[in-house]
């Protein structure tokens, strides 16, 4: 049994070391594959078309090429008279259509479909040039005001904005220390993290101080509920924002103090400079 058990141990400990190496790998895979299929495949059919359109010697196709073209997009072709199929191959549609074939092949399912990532990259950042300008701001409210008007669209852009701007807005959102509060019902404690002092209309005319807190849900710490609650009513825990958010993000399986004998482990096992 022992070696059974051995091997048991052996197993779990190699998935737990490999598996986040495997997920972190597989998560870049898929979201390669969801931009390769829903962005830069269409920037690179569009830049095909660009330069087939624009040039009437790139890419250089036989005539043999196109007779080959026609037969496989044109089944009703095959068995035909050659002069049949030579007057088809002879079309200027179908040259073309040819040429924007065989020009595919190496700029959506080749090497140069990076110029896909590459175009987009470019577009992104020239877009956030532009947006920082006064002209750009003013055209962008512009469009949001005309895109929040429409009937269906308004109850969903609003959402989706509201998330974009919590992971992308500048001003982040600042915790100075976590505290443990009665959430939601006394006797019932919930981690939570500082984030200001009360609002000015609970707070004035008041002797009590107030703090307001921010309780992340598990495992997705980035949304919660904000309370604002008298001081007196929270316990400092003496936690660090990232233990806390382990906390959280666990369900509380991750304590504080395994988190601090993992790092500690962690830093042993590196090489002495």
């Amino acid at each position: 049994m022992k070696p059974l058990r051995n091997f048991k141990n052996y197993f779990l400990r190699g998935l737990a070391a490999l598996l986040p190496t495997i997920l972190t790998v597989w998560l870049f895979v898929q979201l390669y594959l969801f931009l390769h299929t829903h962005v830069s495949s269409h920037i690179n059919r569009g830049v095909v078309r660009a330069l087939v359109y624009s040039s009437s010697y790139y890419p250089h196709i036989s005539h043999e090429e196109v007779v080959a073209y026609a037969k496989s997009a044109n089944p009703g072709l095959i068995g035909q008279e050659i002069q049949i199929i030579n007057e088809a191959a002879s079309d200027s549609d179908m040259i073309r259509q040819a040429r924007i074939a065989k020009a595919g092949k190496f700029w959506v399912r080749g090497k140069g479909q990076i110029a896909g990532f590459l175009i987009a990259f470019v577009a992104v950042i020239f877009v956030g040039a532009f947006l920082a300008s006064f002209l750009g701001r003013a055209m962008w409210k512009m469009f949001e005001r005309a895109v929040t008007g429409l009937p269906i669209i308004k109850r969903i852009y609003p959402n989706i904005k509201q998330v974009t701007d919590f992971f992308f807005a500048r001003k982040q959102m600042s915790f100075s220390k976590v505290v443990a509060v009665e959430y939601p019902r006394k006797g019932c404690w919930s981690i939570a993290m500082v984030t200001g002092a009360g609002l000015k209309k609970i707070t004035e005319g008041s002797k009590k101080e107030y703090l307001t807190v921010f309780v992340p849900t598990s495992p997705t710490p980035f949304t919660g509920y904000v309370i604002v609650l008298p001081k007196k009513e929270t316990v400092e825990l003496g936690m660090t924002i990232e233990e806390a958010l382990r906390f959280t993000i666990s369900g509380g399986v991750i304590m504080p103090e395994e988190f601090k004998n993992y790092e500690a482990q962690k830093q042993e096992s590196l090489p002495d400079n």
